[in-house]
């Protein structure tokens, strides 16, 4: 069994996540990886559990949140739900 680096649970079904920079962590469900793991929006500070934007090394949930912070490069930033291809 294996220990959850979140909650502490000793588990039978724990899974472990590696990163690209060769971290390991340890957990016994999804939603204590998304506490660890999940990069925070820097604008309303929700955790980024979708695929979320990046502009000029700074996350955001949404485009609405990148545009809220980065000016004119978060202006150019778009979402993709719900869009159509041309």
């Amino acid at each position: 069994m294996a220990t959850c680096e979140v909650c502490g649970n000793d588990y039978w079904m724990a899974f472990e996540v590696r990163t690209v920079d060769g971290s390991r962590h340890t957990f016994d469900c999804f939603e204590c990886a998304v506490h660890k793991m999940a990069p925070i929006c820097e604008h309303c500070q929700i955790k980024i559990v979708g695929h979320g934007v990046e502009v000029s090394g700074r996350f955001f949930c949404c485009a609405h949140c990148a545009r809220a912070v980065e000016g004119e490069q978060g202006a150019e930033v778009r979402d993709a739900v719900g869009a159509r291809p041309a």
